[in-house]
């Protein structure tokens, strides 16, 4: 049974897979050796991938390398199963990566568009010859709305809503738009762009955003909360196996 770890920037998700299916999945904004322990004792765990966008946490590494009969600790070393063209392979975010491993290991053979919605929004290209050619970053959702609020003196800090208008009738309603709408039509501009070089491009969207996007936008999309954990999966089975 394989153990997959992607620590993000606010929380840490955990998933217990077994024969390339997920068994269980968690979710933890404390994350060190006191929450895996437990899972240790619980899961009959061989092997293991451990993902973070934070500082490493040299106890909890040592911790799975002890446990584990094969540890993965995710870096730029590490074999992947795709070709990547990114010129900074070290400052490259690992749930880009993964994610981009995930859509390629669903979709094989595809040119695959990766939609990341969360804190940040992450565009990622990988061709159907599994040549990972890099994407662009911008601000989450969540983010851009902190972001209003923070650097003016008085506009208010809002929170997306189920109904959004075309045009806000107050401040609040013209934030939300202006937002949910900005972030809409810079989907729909990347897809229908890229689909000009790629016609046939399949396009994944994840994040904890990706649900709020998902009826949203005009194209056709893939919806997987899971992309990431997929991806860090194969991943590991990839190392395995090699």
């Amino acid at each position: 049974m394989n153990l997959i770890i992607e620590q993000g920037n606010t929380s840490s998700k955990v998933a217990i897979y077994n024969k390339g299916k997920m068994e269980a999945s968690f979710v933890y904004k404390e994350f060190g050796v006191s929450v895996i322990a437990p899972l240790m004792e619980a899961y009959d765990l061989t092997q293991g991938i451990l993902s973070t966008v934070v500082d490493t946490d040299e106890e909890l590494l040592a911790f799975l390398r002890s446990k584990l009969r094969y540890f993965v600790f995710l870096n730029e070393d590490v074999a992947l199963p795709v070709s990547v063209q990114y010129e900074t392979p070290a400052t490259l975010g690992k749930d880009r990566l993964a994610a981009v491993v995930g859509a390629n290991y669903l979709q094989p053979g595809k040119d695959i568009l990766v939609i990341d919605a969360g804190t940040a929004i992450t565009y990622e290209l990988i061709e159907a010859s599994g040549i990972y050619l890099g994407g662009n970053i911008s601000p989450g959702m969540t983010t851009r709305f902190k972001a209003l609020n923070f650097f003016t003196k008085k506009l208010p800090l809002v929170t997306e809503q189920d109904n959004v208008p075309m045009l806000g009738t107050s401040t609040e309603t013209a934030i939300q738009a202006g937002v949910v709408n900005g972030i809409v039509y810079e989907m729909d501009g990347y897809i229908e762009e890229l689909r000009v070089k790629y016609p046939e491009l399949l396009v994944f969207l994840t994040g904890g955003h990706s649900f709020y996007f998902e009826r949203r936008l005009k194209n056709s999309i893939f919806a997987d909360i899971n992309l990431v954990l997929t991806g860090l999966n194969r991943i590991l089975e990839y190392n395995v196996e090699n």
